[in-house]
């Protein structure tokens, strides 16, 4: 026996069985767990920073700074925002623009997907392209043209009571399902497209139109893409402020991410009661992802395997 097979048994008999000597591999993966540690305290220490100042009293943090050991924590800052604010209206008014825009968002961007993916004609690729370039152009390109566009079109009564698509939760609403249609366009055709070609046809051969097979045939089979969607959307569309301060004049019309930035104007000295109306007005977001949380996951990996 040479010295060099002695030595590769003697480190067989060392080396516990499966164990791999360190490596590149390993090198990586310990680098990959170390950046997801501190990724996550950074991610972390602000939501909790922010907790900590909304249980303070005012009184303390005057007289003893932001980072210091408080004596005592109340919810008092929650109770005070709550009620000095009016959060409930800004509340309702966030509920009346998302919850149709996200509905609208989902219904329209399905039509179009199952057209562009599910249907075989010339310009279907086209029209994907159409609606995916529409959120490659910036939000604040199209301000000017936009501003004077809501300012011109009238609208009813019911539907505005200025009388105009400026100043009104509906404009609010078209103006979000307009901006996040194509992403979702996008989304659900690739989604559609993993869904074998054969359920369509076997449903042809059964006598089905065609709109039984895309509302009781293909949205059934999207439901984890579309639940995915929805949090996304509710979490972007609820938490909108450039659209909110734009198109919304009237402060107790704007939903309550504009609100916050009032209430910081009108108690500019109490940090402590916003830090607590920012926490409670993320309370929503929270319960959406929480109530869909296992559709989401599994919407996670959104056509990346082949059915």
């Amino acid at each position: 026996m040479t010295t060099v097979e002695a030595t590769e048994k003697l480190t067989e008999v060392v080396r516990p069985r499966g164990a791999e000597p360190p490596g590149p591999r390993s090198v990586g993966r310990i680098a990959a767990q170390v950046f997801m540690i501190v990724a996550t305290i950074a991610w972390i220490t602000p939501i909790v920073f922010a907790i900590y100042v909304a249980l303070r009293p005012i009184s303390e943090t005057n007289r003893d700074g932001y980072v210091s050991i408080a004596d005592r924590l109340t919810l008092e800052n929650f109770s005070n925002a709550w009620r000095q604010s009016e959060m409930w209206t800004f509340f309702l008014n966030s509920v009346y623009i998302t919850v149709p825009a996200v509905i609208l968002t989902l219904l329209l961007a399905s039509s179009v997907a199952f057209v562009v993916a599910r249907l075989n004609f010339r310009f279907n690729i086209a029209m994907l392209i159409l609606f995916t370039a529409g959120n490659l152009l910036p939000q604040q390109v199209i301000i000017t043209p936009l501003y004077r566009m809501y300012l011109a079109i009238p609208l009813p009564h019911f539907l505005s009571e200025s009388g105009l698509m400026y100043n009104s939760i509906f404009g609010l609403v078209v103006i979000n399902v307009s901006f996040q249609l194509g992403f979702c366009v996008f989304v659900l055709s690739n989604y559609m497209k993993t869904i074998p070609h054969e359920i369509d046809e076997a449903a042809v051969v059964d006598g089905a139109t065609l709109w039984t097979r895309y509302w009781r045939l293909t949205l059934p089979l999207c439901r984890p893409a579309l639940a995915a969607l929805a949090t996304l959307l509710t979490t972007w569309i609820y938490n909108d402020f450039f659209w909110a301060i734009t198109l919304i004049s009237t402060g107790n019309r704007r939903p309550i991410t504009s609100a916050l930035n009032n209430l910081q104007g009108q108690f500019v000295a109490n940090q402590n009661m916003i830090a607590a109306a920012a926490l409670i007005a993320a309370i929503p977001t929270l319960v959406v992802f929480v109530l869909l949380q296992k559709q989401f996951i599994r919407g996670l990996a959104l056509g990346s395997t082949k059915a």
